[in-house]
């Protein structure tokens, strides 16, 4: 599910970003930006379930609600499950620097805490035969892009991403392609992507499927799969918050 589809500009639609992906017993969280909390319990999903935590770099619309999280599962459940945080180079002391300004209960919440920084091309098992895999992104200097692989088939997450061939190769024919799509074309920049960009990728991808989510006001202002469907011929979806989608392996 698309929980939260926007970016750190205030929306009356758009949470900050967030997707949420079961199998299995995997319970993964994908990104905790501003609202997402609450856009679990709006949409029905078991975030005091919740088995890991995936950050896609250190941004504050990526990992502002985390804490906030951390406080619900203290606070709001009897928690006795751990919890693991996975992140970029850097994750683990991003924790340390968040128990140091909130408080001890960041890195000791009652109950267990796993905090582990990825490493790009590792895949790491996270329950079952769902693993997690990583790849670095031109974004700033720890974005990562992550790729879900389960029974199911495989969901490649962009985070936020520049234009990058290698990170086409890498998602290679995966079943689900949610990419960032902040800007329409015309107010392109380095470090972000625009409808055409997004279908450039997801074609050189030969991803399945296309979803786009990181949407800043001024690209809601264009036709974005006309946009798209000039580099990639694929089914398209802009997603909004709330968003569900199926993954099933080799269809779209």
């Amino acid at each position: 599910m698309t929980v939260g589809t926007g970016t750190v500009a205030p929306s009356a639609t758009r949470s900050s970003p967030a997707h949420w992906v079961e199998s299995g017993d995997v319970r993964l969280l994908m990104d905790c930006g501003a609202g997402t909390i609450h856009r679990l319990a709006q949409f029905g999903l078991a975030w005091e379930r919740v088995s890991h935590v995936v950050l896609t770099h250190f941004h504050m619309d990526h990992v502002g609600e985390l804490p906030a999280l951390l406080f619900a599962l203290r606070h709001a459940t009897q928690r006795e499950a751990p919890l693991v945080v996975l992140g970029p180079a850097g994750t683990v002391q991003l924790l340390g620097r968040l128990a140091a300004a909130y408080g001890a209960w960041v890195s000791e919440p009652g109950f267990p805490l796993v905090l582990l920084d990825l490493t790009a091309g590792e895949p790491f098992p996270l329950a079952g035969d769902v693993s997690l895999e990583a790849h670095a992104t031109p974004h700033c200097a720890e974005s990562l892009a992550v790729a879900v692989s389960a029974p199911e088939g495989r969901l490649v997450y962009t985070g936020d991403t520049g234009e990058s061939t290698d990170l086409a190769v890498w998602a290679a024919g995966c079943e689900l392609l949610l990419a960032e799509c902040s800007l329409p074309d015309a107010m392109a920049i380095a470090g972000h992507l625009t409808p055409r960009r997004s279908g450039a990728l997801a074609a050189l991808a030969r991803a399945k499927r296309l979803v786009l989510t990181h949407l800043y006001p001024p690209v809601e202002t264009v036709d974005i799969r006309s946009a798209v469907a000039m580099e990639y011929a694929g089914p398209v979806s802009v997603a909004r918050d709330g968003d569900r989608f199926e993954i099933v392996r080799g269809r779209p």
